[in-house]
């Protein structure tokens, strides 16, 4: 894992969007609740950011995972090919870069895609009531 260039690492992303999902976090216990809210800077149909260039600017509570980080994100779903390759696990059928297709992660059903609504249409005091618990599914 530690040999992949940044280009390699970058095509371990499946596109599922379930890090584009907005979270909130407990205080008390830290646990991490998703829900069903993604970043206004998704593309909800393809479940790739529209901007992802320049998403750490317009979107400063977004992520920069990489090689040197990932061990701070043990809350990423289990289906996540970066928590995979990290644990030394295998990525798993639907992935794309094993199935050779991009939407084998959509017809899986693993993506967010017509799952979410645009953080846009809800107010952030409304968040809790759109905590999800599919994310690990």
């Amino acid at each position: 894992m530690h040999e992949m260039s940044e280009e390699q690492w970058e095509a371990l992303c499946d596109g599922c969007a379930k890090c584009c999902l907005v979270k909130l976090q407990d205080d008390d216990t830290e646990e991490v609740f998703y829900t069903n809210v993604s970043c206004k800077l998704l593309n909800e149909e393809s479940c790739r950011c529209k901007d992802y260039s320049q998403r750490l600017k317009r979107v400063p509570e977004c992520l920069d995972l990489n090689l040197k980080n990932i061990h701070q994100f043990d809350w990423l779903p289990n289906t996540c090919a970066y928590r995979l390759v990290y644990e030394g696990k295998e990525l798993p059928d639907w992935h794309p870069l094993v199935s050779g297709n991009t939407n084998s992660v959509h017809d899986a059903g693993i993506s967010v895609k017509g799952k979410v609504v645009g953080q846009n249409f809800v107010h952030e005091d409304a968040l809790e009531d759109h905590i999800i618990y599919w994310v690990n599914e």
